[in-house]
């Protein structure tokens, strides 16, 4: 019966199938569509979101969140103005 098991299961010979051997070690799939919402498309998006949020930070500037909508529009009123916008304070400068 030791054939039917994979080579880390954790019981070797106590399944009937292979099959029930790997169910039996809850074995999960990274980043695949889930009701949880784990998805590596959202994880990119949210990953490029907090870059951006990161930049406009380096340059001065203070959105009023992290969103991508919120970052962009602090970064197109700072380059409009010539000055680093505060969200914060709703000014620009400092």
């Amino acid at each position: 019966m030791a054939g039917n098991c994979s080579s880390r299961c954790p019981s070797p010979g106590s399944h009937a199938t292979f099959g029930e051997c790997i169910r039996s070690q809850n074995i999960k799939v990274g980043y695949c569509r889930s009701a949880a919402g784990h998805d590596f498309t959202r994880q990119k998006k949210w990953d490029s979101e907090l870059a951006e949020y990161k930049s406009a930070r380096a340059q001065g500037i203070q959105p009023e969140g992290t969103s991508l909508a919120q970052t962009r529009r602090a970064v197109e009123a700072s380059n409009k103005v010539g000055l680093a916008y505060d969200a914060g304070t709703r000014t620009f400068g400092g």
